[in-house]
């Protein structure tokens, strides 16, 4: 069983950052496919940034630029970077890891990140 635990998010003005961590235990980490979602208030959880076990690296067109998604296998987390920040980003962001060509996800309880002045 994956266990995740997101850690980072907070209350950040507009133009500004902030790092989310997620944590995964229960695994071989460095096998598993690393994913950020993320869902606002009355929308569809969307995807942010994803990483496969190789490091290949997808990010959802809205981020690219401003976000960073990396990996330390050696201490079996995954971060997200966040530059550049909007109003528009604030969601809660879920961790979800996955196996190359598997349909099960696992997913973390989720950070709050409030984008405001």
């Amino acid at each position: 069983q994956v266990q995740l635990v997101e850690s980072g998010g907070g209350l950040v003005q507009p133009g500004g950052s902030l790092r989310i961590s997620c944590a995964a235990s229960g695994t071989i980490f460095s096998i598993y496919v690393m994913g950020w979602y993320r869902q606002a208030p009355g929308k569809q959880r969307e995807l942010v940034a994803a990483i496969m076990p190789g490091g290949t690296i997808n990010y959802a067109d809205f981020v690219k630029g401003r976000f960073t998604i990396s990996r330390d296998n050696a201490k079996n987390t995954v971060y997200l970077q966040m530059n550049s920040l909007k109003p528009e980003d604030t969601a809660v962001y879920y961790c979800n890891a996955r196996r190359v060509a598997s349909t099960t996800y696992y997913w973390g309880r989720g950070t709050q990140v409030t984008v405001s002045s």
